[in-house]
């Protein structure tokens, strides 16, 4: 078959790997072409999107072959919905991708030879284990509102009624609320002219207690006959403790602002994680898979020896997911974190679990941990996608820990951050840990120890 390099050409491809993207990878006379929805072994008929001179993406027009790990999807619009992108490929063949996105990451970015990657661990659910959903909101062209995901690579949402990787209790208020809002008449904000008030639909639920938030985003601080609504939402739904609008009247992709007002019920739900109970607010971050979560802290706890004489420093702590656990087990624990409302919500975890040995700093890790004038015996680095500021490894290099965790949502990160650490044979890796806490995306966790060389 004599296939043209051109864009809105039809080729033939064998599926020969998985990108970190989550799309397929072919080859196409040595060039690499990406196929988001299909998997390792199909082979298929696809037509060219976008053309550069070394790859191309292209999309799936035809499954010729299908690989032995595809599988059918749980949801009906699991091509089209960027939520998800792999509903398509069978759960084990998810694991074995993600184990080998990390140990490709270290050694391409990282350099690492032969990189200690233990086994990766699976969620303890692969469905159903979202605890916090953010569904944007838009009105058809026919009136109806509409909650749901982006199509990917663009902003035609995905009207949904349910999704499979949420908690399934949040299902039928996605469904009802949607109606509840038509019939309220309340405007849907529009990106194009900046007019409309509601923005997204939130819900968060506790996975353990079960307890459940709902919160408005919107361009407005009211909403004719809010209150009524919230109240008849609050008897509908036993599980509902708290109904909030959160007053986003900004420009732009951020999702939540600073201002929520609490309507009706309370302004945080209730969570166990850890045997600790924790309060979280509807804009707060914690793990979206609770269990998974537990997972890792389970393997911390158990691979760590403590003696209970440790002083230990988790940077960017959040409300002290990992923070409050670790400190039962040291004789100090001291959190940073650059949220104030995190903080806030930190040391009144805190409070009401009675741990008493915390203390929580507010700022950016690259300013507070070089004040702070402490030689911890560890410590727990758990940054945002971009991984660390080069300041915090820097400050790390000069306090030198003898044991540093490093939890990560993004390997070529964390490959990139580990290199730097271990240059000059000052830290040697001593395993990392993959964990999947986000199963049917192309997402992994993966958890690090690294140990000081001492002199």
């Amino acid at each position: 078959m004599n296939q043209s390099y051109q864009q809105g050409h039809l080729v033939e491809l064998e599926i020969i790997d998985l990108a970190h993207s989550g799309d397929g990878v072919g080859k196409l006379d040595g060039r690499t072409v990406f196929v988001p929805d299909t998997v390792t072994g199909d082979r298929i008929m696809a037509r060219l999107t976008h053309v550069k001179k070394q790859y191309a993406h292209g999309k799936l027009q035809e499954i010729i072959s299908p690989s032995p790990h595809r599988i059918r999807p749980s949801c009906i619009v699991a091509d089209k919905c960027g939520g998800c992108q792999w509903q398509h490929i069978a759960p084990d063949y998810q694991l074995a991708a993600k184990e080998n996105q990390v140990i490709q990451a270290l050694t391409r970015i990282g350099g690492f030879n032969d990189p200690p990657v233990l086994p990766i661990l699976s969620s303890p659910e692969i469905l159903g284990y979202r605890n916090k959903t953010t569904y944007p909101l838009k009105r058809s062209t026919t009136g109806t509102v509409q909650a749901g995901y982006y199509q990917r690579h663009s902003h035609q949402l995905i009207n949904l009624n349910q999704c499979p990787i949420q908690d399934p209790r949040l299902n039928p208020i996605l469904q009802e609320v949607k109606q509840d809002i038509q019939d309220q008449g309340w405007s849907i904000y529009n990106e194009q002219t900046g007019k409309g008030k509601l923005r997204h639909l939130g819900l968060r639920i506790g996975k353990k207690t079960g307890e459940i938030l709902l919160t408005l985003v919107s361009t407005s601080k009211k909403l004719t006959n809010f209150q009524q609504q919230a109240e008849i939402w609050l008897q509908r739904y036993p599980n509902l403790v708290g109904v909030s609008i959160n007053y986003n009247p900004h420009s732009g992709n951020k999702i939540f602002a600073e201002e929520t007002f609490n309507y009706i019920g309370r302004p945080y739900l209730t969570e166990t994680f850890g045997q600790l109970n924790f309060q979280l607010s509807s804009d707060t971050f914690f793990q979206i898979n609770t269990e998974a979560a537990e997972v890792l802290l389970n393997v911390l706890l158990e691979k760590l020896c403590f003696t209970g004489e440790e002083t230990l420093i988790d940077a960017y702590c959040g409300v002290g997911t990992f923070t409050l656990p670790l400190a039962q087990k040291v004789a100090q624990a001291v959190g940073i974190e650059s949220n104030h409302h995190s903080i806030e919500q930190a040391e009144n975890n805190a409070k009401i679990n009675g741990v008493n040995n915390t203390k929580f700093y507010q700022g950016t890790v690259e300013n507070i941990l070089p004040s702070l004038n402490l030689s911890p015996d560890m410590m727990v680095l758990d940054p945002p996608r971009k991984g660390c500021d080069r300041r915090v490894i820097d400050a790390l290099k000069k306090i030198h820990p003898p044991l540093i965790v490093y939890i990560s949502c993004q390997p070529s990160t964390l490959a990139r951050d580990l290199e730097i650490l271990c240059q000059s044979e000052l830290y040697t890796v001593q395993w990392i840990q993959p964990i999947d806490f986000f199963p049917q995306t192309a997402h992994v966790e993966a958890m690090a120890l690294i140990r000081h060389n001492i002199d």
